[in-house]
């Protein structure tokens, strides 16, 4: 399956005087996002970083339409699009309670060797996974 759902809530300290989430914030939502779409199929990705192999964002883009608010639940959608060589790519969207969307993001990771800091294949049972849900 490509896509995964999680929710969480708006905390206290993501909001300013106006209980609106500060933009940055959101960033971190859509990482949740990723790492419990890797966790829901089966990749840990501190057993990915164990083995070496780091997953950082080398694109990414972002558009708010609505802003998310202080307590609110938020549920994070993350959806595989593509892999191809060293490159993962996401298509992300968060909507509030009332199902209303949020915020839509687009992201590129890179596998990269923390032994030599560069891009390689990714492991082969991450391609293994990913050709079950092309």
């Amino acid at each position: 399956m490509k896509d995964h759902q999680i929710e969480v809530r708006v905390r206290y300290s993501e909001t300013d005087q106006m209980g609106v989430v500060y933009h940055g914030n959101y960033i971190p939502y859509f990482e949740i996002g990723r790492v419990e779409w890797l966790r829901n199929k089966g990749i840990s990705y501190k057993n990915m970083e164990q083995s070496g192999i780091a997953l950082p964002i080398v694109s990414m883009n972002i558009n708010y339409k609505k802003s998310a608010r202080y307590d609110e639940l938020l549920t994070v959608h993350t959806i595989f699009k593509s892999q191809t060589s060293v490159k993962i790519e996401f298509d992300c969207a968060i909507y509030n309670e009332s199902d209303e969307l949020l915020t839509t993001a687009q992201f590129i990771l890179v596998f990269v060797s923390l032994k030599t800091g560069r891009p390689m294949a990714p492991p082969t049972y991450i391609l293994e996974l990913l050709k079950t849900i092309e």
